[in-house]
């Protein structure tokens, strides 16, 4: 399948980008013509599965906004065990309300750090683009995750929530693999150390198809097409959507000590020593990047995580840095 996007593979050959994210592309040049890659489902698998907590949940809450000293607004906040630390957009008119129903997304893209948190079987944690409209939802980035994965490496993930059915990955229908490469749910071997003087990152973009509206996953900065989700699964992102996030994501059983998140540090607004998110951008009705300067930010827990948005780090393009992490509830000397 062809499809119709603004962003357009600029280099269809993969393996001039294999190196600029990691070693995510399959060996031996990738699946047989005609194939793709999926994992192979275990019987251990479909035990875990039973254990996986149902996706984050949101409800409307009180929330106080420490970006910029704004006045405290109402927001989406986690269900119970979740953390999130996450810049949030703006729509592409500059409302103030992130959560405006009239905001039209057509997509989005972020490129962030890879790190490998140390967190136990019932817990996990991601950096994550996540794109919605009501109970609809798409994620994509990375995510330690021993209940799904049956191991502790950082793989890339994809994630869709419709009303309530939801999946992870090629667990179930859902999403279409078109890349006979690019396996959605493989280990990084390069991942991101405190001191690092150079990144590990990903890119990663969310992009509609304005003719039949299927949501289609590109990676890397040459837009390379992996797959995507029909618009037929749907029920309120067979439009636009209304909210876009990017940012951190912990969870623990309840009553359970939260784990660290990123760096396993607090943020000190260094890219060589925190985990990140940038290149914020999305996609408005027509089909234009619209680079994001303004965002609104939230931390559940100050107290165990942090986040520093800075729109301009440093000069140039896509240097809209999101730094975030925290030791959770364990001692971490930084």
């Amino acid at each position: 399948m062809k499809p119709t996007l603004t962003r357009r593979a600029q280099n269809p050959d993969i393996s001039s980008t294999a190196n600029k994210s990691s070693s995510i592309w399959l060996k031996d040049n990738g699946c047989p013509l005609g194939t793709v890659p999926i994992r192979r489902i275990t019987k251990d698998d479909l035990i875990r599965q039973r254990h996986i907590p149902p996706p984050e949940g949101t409800f409307e809450s009180p929330l106080t906004n420490i970006n910029n000293n704004r006045e405290p607004k109402t927001s989406n906040i986690s269900s119970q065990g979740y953390k999130l630390t996450k810049s949030f957009s703006y729509s592409a008119c500059n409302s103030s309300n992130p959560y405006d129903p009239n905001n039209k997304f057509a997509g989005a893209g972020m490129s962030a750090s890879l790190w490998n948190p140390r967190i136990e079987s019932q817990q996990h944690t991601a950096c994550r683009l996540k794109i919605q409209k009501g109970s609809n939802i798409l994620q994509v980035g990375w995510r330690v995750d021993p209940a799904l994965y049956g191991d502790t490496k950082t793989r890339s993930f994809i994630h869709f929530q419709a009303g309530n059915i939801h999946c992870f990955n090629t667990l179930c229908p859902g999403f279409i693999i078109v890349n006979r490469d690019f396996p959605v749910d493989a280990s990084f071997d390069n991942f991101q150390h405190r001191g690092d003087k150079s990144a590990s990152e990903i890119t990663m973009f969310i992009d509609r198809d304005f003719v039949n509206g299927n949501w289609w996953l590109l990676y890397d900065e040459s837009n390379v097409e992996v797959g995507f989700w029909p618009q037929k699964i749907f029920t309120e992102l067979r439009s636009f959507a209304d909210n876009v996030e990017w940012g951190g994501v912990a969870y623990s059983e309840p009553g359970v000590p939260e784990h660290p998140m990123g760096s396993r540090c607090f943020p000190i607004g260094d890219p060589n020593y925190d985990a990140y998110c940038r290149r914020f951008n999305v996609l408005n009705d027509k089909g234009e990047t619209i680079h994001i300067d303004k965002t609104n930010v939230r931390v559940d827990d100050p107290n165990h995580y942090g986040l520093m948005d800075v729109p301009h780090w440093r000069g140039g393009k896509y240097q809209h840095m999101a730094f975030y992490g925290g030791p959770g509830g364990f001692e971490t000397l930084c």
